[in-house]
């Protein structure tokens, strides 16, 4: 009976120690396994964060090489020779092109130009008494030229801009100046944005309500003629077209 007492207290004692200690290595298990987690959750963050970061990337790029092989393509299409492909996607690439990536060249089949074109403008204002004020005629052909001479480095702007919204609206609009197509409309207004830009630019801030252009195209003199020659062929041959006067923007 005394060795069964005995053996009986003496089990709750161990039991009693045996769940200290494990109390003990539960609790550091578990301050082990939250640093644990703790670090793997950094480290997780970490790797998706920059998953996200990379799949941005390469999706960025990704759209880049496409919108630049669109372009390369489809601007293709406008300089190349007339061929199914072009025929079948000509609206595409036309409203793709048109008005700021246009180009004035064909593959096989160069065309320059035979003429030249001087492009002028007017504008005109209501005055505090009502009257209409008529600014004098601006050649902003001449303001072109002036910005390529002895420039190195010309922009695309000076040289191409006018020049070719210009070609654009004559071949929409023929001699009459009514345009027939939303693109012609489209044209129309792009001529008459650059004009107003340019006078407001050197008007400062004088305001204006209307424009109106003057073109004067002249032919190319043959080689080797003097500049008295020119000008007596420019004189002789020069035609000039008034367009009609354009409403423009308030804040022109």
């Amino acid at each position: 009976m005394t060795g069964v007492r005995r053996g009986m207290s003496s089990c709750p004692a161990a039991r009693f120690h045996e769940t200290d200690d494990e109390k003990n290595r539960a609790g550091l298990g578990h301050v082990l396994g939250g640093a644990a987690t703790e670090h793997v959750r950094r480290h997780v963050g970490e790797y998706v964060r920059r998953q996200v970061r990379r799949r941005v990337l390469n999706t960025a790029v990704a759209l880049c090489l496409t919108m630049a092989l669109a372009h390369v393509g489809l601007v293709f299409l406008h300089v190349a020779p007339s061929n199914t492909v072009s025929q079948r996607f000509s609206s595409q690439v036309d409203a793709w092109v048109y008005p700021l990536f246009e180009q004035n060249w064909r593959l096989f089949a160069p065309d320059p130009d035979s003429v030249n074109r001087q492009i002028s403008a007017r504008t005109a204002h209501t005055a505090p008494d009502g009257s209409i004020q008529v600014s004098g005629w601006i050649d902003l052909t001449a303001v072109d030229a002036s910005a390529i001479e002895h420039n190195a480095f010309p922009s695309h702007t000076s040289q191409n801009m006018l020049r070719r919204s210009w070609t654009s609206y004559v071949e929409l609009h023929g001699g009459d100046d009514v345009p027939r197509s939303d693109r012609a409309v489209m044209m129309q207004r792009y001529l008459r944005n650059i004009a107003a830009d340019r006078m407001a630019e050197r008007d400062g801030k004088r305001r204006f309500e209307n424009i109106q252009l003057r073109v004067v195209t002249l032919p190319v003199a043959a080689p080797g003629s003097t500049d008295r020659d020119r000008r007596a062929a420019a004189a002789k041959n020069a035609e000039t077209r008034l367009l009609p006067w354009w409403k423009v923007a308030s804040d022109a």
